[in-house]
C-alpha cells in the first residue's frame, strides 16, 4: 500500500512538472477550445518560438566557428559534397546558413505582405562577422513580425502566387526556419556545444 502511494505521488509530481514545463514555467493564458484566433496572432506566436530557438543557436556558436562546415569525413564518398561553391549549391558554413535564414525571412515576409525591406538583403549573404550576422537575423525577424501583422481573417487565404496564400507563406517562413534550425543544432553538436534549448 505504501509503495503504491509513493508511485501515485511520484506520477502526480511528474504530471505537474510536465505541465509547468509545457507552459514555460508561467501560467499560460487559458483559451477555450474552439475560440477563433486571428491569423496574425496565431502565426506570430509560432514565429516567436522559431525566433527564440534560432537566435539562441546563432548566439551560442563562438565567432571563430562561424566559418565551420561539416568535414567530408561525415559524408558518403558517393555524395562528393561541394563546399561553399560560388552559387551556394553545396554545404553552407554555420554563418552562411544563419545569413541564408535572414535572407529567406525577408523574402517570405515581403511576399506575404507586400512590405519592402529596408535592409540590403543581397548583402546579408556576404557577411562573415558573427555580430553582423546575428544583427541581420534579429532585424529579419522584426521584419517578419511586421509582415505577419498584416494578416487578417479576410486576406489570410488570398492568393499571392498560384496556390500560395499569405497564410501558407507565413507557415512557410516558419517551416523553413525550423528546417535550418535542425541543421544548425547539428553544427553546434559537432563542435561540442549543447544547444541552448537542450540546456534548459
Amino acid at each position: 500500500m505504501m509503495k503504491r502511494m509513493v508511485v501515485v505521488l511520484a506520477l502526480a509530481a511528474c504530471c505537474v512538472t510536465g505541465a509547468k514545463a509545457q507552459a514555460g514555467g508561467a501560467a499560460a493564458p487559458k483559451i477555450a477550445p474552439g475560440t477563433i484566433i486571428e491569423p496574425a496572432k496565431s502565426f506570430d506566436a509560432a514565429l516567436s518560438a522559431l525566433e527564440d530557438q534560432l537566435m539562441g543557436v546563432a548566439k551560442a556558436m563562438p565567432a571563430e566557428k562561424y566559418s565551420f562546415a561539416p568535414s567530408a569525413a561525415i559524408f558518403a564518398e558517393s555524395q562528393k559534397p561541394d563546399y561553399l561553391s560560388p552559387n551556394n549549391k553545396g554545404v553552407r558554413s554555420f554563418g552562411a546558413m544563419v545569413a541564408h535564414v535572414a535572407q529567406a525571412n525577408y523574402f517570405y515576409g515581403g511576399l506575404l505582405s507586400g512590405l519592402k525591406p529596408e535592409a540590403d538583403v543581397k548583402a546579408i549573404g556576404e557577411l562573415k562577422d558573427k555580430e553582423q550576422i546575428v544583427a541581420a537575423l534579429a532585424a529579419s525577424f522584426a521584419f517578419v513580425h511586421k509582415a505577419i501583422g498584416t494578416l487578417t481573417a479576410q486576406n489570410a487565404f488570398e492568393s499571392v502566387r498560384g496556390v500560395q496564400t499569405r497564410a501558407s507563406l507565413a507557415g512557410g517562413v516558419i517551416a523553413h526556419g525550423f528546417d535550418h534550425y535542425g541543421q544548425l543544432v547539428e553544427y553546434l553538436r559537432m563542435n561540442g556545444i549543447v544547444p541552448p534549448a537542450s540546456q534548459k
